[in-house]
């Protein structure tokens, strides 16, 4: 195992890292800007370094800083956690390099399957659906651009191929607003990704968001543990994810588990991954694959009784997978609602200083947050504080103590969307299951 670690993130994921290690005995060093020294993992941590100012580019996205912080400790391995570098492969490149364990897939998988064109063109050789599209980048050509759209049909996306969290796509309804569709995203996906390459998809009309949980030892063998539902989404940002997905049969999830998990002994793909698809009519299309834990990797937990982040430790370590395909169970089901600092109405960040927090508990409740009366919320980063999880023998009942959860919780001196998670479990469309990757968005402007 590990001996010591740099938990390479802030907030609740690096609180739930410094959980896992003190499970398995890896000793655990903080990194922390100086917006951050009060992070309840700081405190925790065997050891504590400041790795720079507030700003994610001076700290968190700082890869020499990163790399000192390893080496001035004498930590063995880096954990990413998800967001800032968990998918920039010169930083996992970097990390190995430098003699360290990087605790994800290797570089070239993170590579690969960071280039969205790369990734589509690999999934077809392992056998996996993919939607509908270019088959490659578009070029220079502007007539070939509209023959290629015309034989998609309309509407068309236009995605970046360097794109992620749901940056860098453009809807086009007609011919008309192509071409100049196609140069907007360009200029965008240059400047927020710095690279200009996009290509085309169909455009499904109401498809649902269906994820594959993966974890693969690096050397041939993996497995998966069933599908997540993310369609509630408001500007392609998820809002509440749920495992399983409701509709979806033990036949269908084997099917496209199996099919993923085939695709990962291929590639020989190390961790945590997700396969995340648009699911429309029955049909799966394959749209790009996550090489790092999820934030709603919880559920899945919660549904399988498989701890994920220790999972991601031991095969770092070099160990192989704790578990068989054969030893994977699905029970009940499982919900998570994302709680923002923000306002639940203007969706505007809420900073500033949590006056009283109280987390719910009961049956099947999970709170991941690394709140506390009198921690101060920093304006610099992701506003997401806390996750609730909640687990029953059915999703009617989940829904139902996510609904107690929900009215238990206590945060107070910031604006929270905990109203906002409150009425949608309310919504009866949502309790019917099955409501596609629009309806949020459709639902937020009735009100």
């Amino acid at each position: 195992m590990l001996e010591k670690i740099v938990i390479a993130n802030r907030g609740e994921i690096a609180l739930r890292a410094l959980r896992a290690c003190r499970e398995l005995g890896i000793r655990t060093v903080a990194v922390y800007s100086t917006a951050d020294r009060d992070l309840m993992h700081v405190k925790l941590a065997d050891e504590a370094v400041c790795i720079g100012n507030a700003p994610a580019s001076e700290s968190y996205l700082n890869v020499p800083a990163l790399i000192s912080a390893a080496e001035i400790t004498d930590a063995v391995g880096i954990y990413p956690g998800y967001g800032f570098l968990a998918e920039n492969a010169d930083f996992a490149e970097r990390v190995e390099q430098s003699g360290f364990v990087f605790i994800g897939p290797r570089p070239e998988t993170i590579r690969q399957m960071g280039d969205k064109i790369e990734a589509i063109k690999a999934m077809k050789r392992y056998g996996i659906p993919t939607v509908p599209g270019s088959d490659g980048a578009l070029g220079d050509d502007p007539k070939q651009t509209i023959l290629t759209a015309r034989k998609i049909g309309y509407p068309v996306l236009i995605k970046a191929s360097g794109g992620g969290g749901g940056r860098g796509i453009r809807v086009v309804h007609s011919e008309a607003a192509l071409l100049h569709g196609v140069d907007m995203t360009r200029a965008e996906a240059k400047a927020a990704f710095g690279n200009p390459v996009v290509y085309l998809e169909k455009y499904l009309e109401k498809p649902r968001h269906i994820e594959v949980q993966v974890f693969g030892d690096g050397f041939g063998d993996a497995i998966h543990l069933g599908e997540r539902d993310c369609s509630m989404q408001r500007r392609h940002q998820k809002i509440i994810e749920e495992a399983g997905a409701p509709g979806i049969s033990a036949k269908l999830r084997d099917e496209i588990g199996m099919k993923c998990v085939k695709a990962c002994k291929q590639m020989k793909y190390r961790g945590a991954g997700t396969f995340e698809f648009l699911y429309e009519n029955g049909a799966f299309y394959f749209i790009e694959m996550n090489t790092r834990i999820q934030v709603e990797h919880t559920v899945t937990e919660m549904l399988t009784g498989t701890d994920l982040v220790r999972e991601q430790l031991r095969i770092a370590s070099g160990l192989p997978l704790s578990v068989k395909q054969k030893d994977i169970h699905f029970r009940g089901h499982a919900l998570e609602c994302r709680i923002n600092a923000e306002d639940p109405i203007t969706f505007m960040p809420s900073p500033g200083l949590v006056k009283h927090y109280h987390a719910p508990g009961g049956p099947g409740v999970r709170v991941d947050s690394h709140l506390y009366s009198g921690y101060k919320i920093p304006p610099n980063y992701d506003s997401m504080i806390a996750k609730v999880i909640t687990w029953g023998e059915t999703r009617d009942i989940a829904i139902a103590r996510m609904k107690m959860a929900l009215d238990e919780m206590v945060i107070e001196g910031v604006s929270t969307t905990i109203s906002l998670q409150r009425r949608l479990m309310d919504d009866t469309h949502f309790a019917t299951g099955g409501v596609d990757i629009h309806y949020l968005s459709q639902l937020l402007k009735l009100h």
